[in-house]
């Protein structure tokens, strides 16, 4: 299974193919990238701490009945995963104002919403994954409406889920970001990771921030937050 010959390489991973067609290795990268790749950095098991947290997201996901691409552990930092055609129609699921939400429309960090707030990006490093609709999606051909429906419905689905597991962590599940991609069958499920490169993660208690949101702003301590949160959901996994 640990072939070399590379498939894909993105700004966090690798994926190879291996012996099973229908199956790729993904590894996980150290390297650390914010602002459509202007800003990068490489850190130490960095690739550890993510392939370590997504395997436990996963695992906990699938305990819930949602579906991924996971097949199973390989080592440290590389998992065993299905292979998909990957949906270029990224999914940004927002629980609280930050980030890019905050900057666009002048509101203030930390305000809950009252109900979770769904946005869909075009996947283009080239165009800096801009915002789209559903009227995008299918003009550009990335998605017909009924997929698009389907993203949203899984997407609001696993935001229930990761809220509840999160707050036993105690932490707050600001926002997140997650891929989907189809099987050989048609059959659409969540792909990529789920980690605090794509979570929004704050300390329930304290506000402080658990997140790649460290290396955005020069917060300091990038690791040790990542750590801990691989801590605390090891506890709750």
């Amino acid at each position: 299974m640990m072939s070399t010959q590379p498939l894909y390489e993105g700004k966090a991973k690798r994926l190879y193919l291996t012996d099973d067609a229908q199956a790729l290795r993904m590894e996980f990268k150290d390297e650390a990238t914010a602002f459509n790749a202007e800003k990068k950095a490489d850190f130490a098991n960095k690739g550890k701490l993510n392939k370590a947290i997504t395997l436990l997201m996963y695992q906990m996901l699938h305990e819930k009945n949602v579906e991924t691409h996971l097949i199973e552990d390989i080592d440290e930092i590389n998992l065993l995963v299905k292979k998909v055609d990957i949906l270029m129609v990224e999914v940004i699921v927002r629980n609280v104002a930050a980030g890019g939400f905050s900057k666009r429309l002048g509101v203030a960090e930390g305000t809950p919403f009252k109900k979770p707030i769904v946005e869909f990006s075009y996947k283009s490093d080239a165009l800096g994954d801009p915002l789209i609709n559903d009227d995008y999606a299918r003009e550009l051909g990335l998605a017909t409406p009924q997929e698009c429906q389907i993203l949203k419905d899984k997407a609001l689905i696993i935001n229930e889920v990761m809220i509840d597991f999160f707050l036993k962590c105690g932490l707050k599940l600001v926002d997140f970001k997650i891929e989907f991609g189809k099987l050989a069958d048609g059959t659409i499920v969540l792909a990529d990771e789920i980690s605090p490169d794509t979570c929004r993660l704050w300390d329930i208690e304290t506000g402080k921030k658990m997140d790649k949101d460290r290396f955005r702003q020069d917060l300091g301590d990038v690791m040790e937050g990542y750590a801990e949160v691989l801590e605390r959901i090891s506890k709750q996994a």
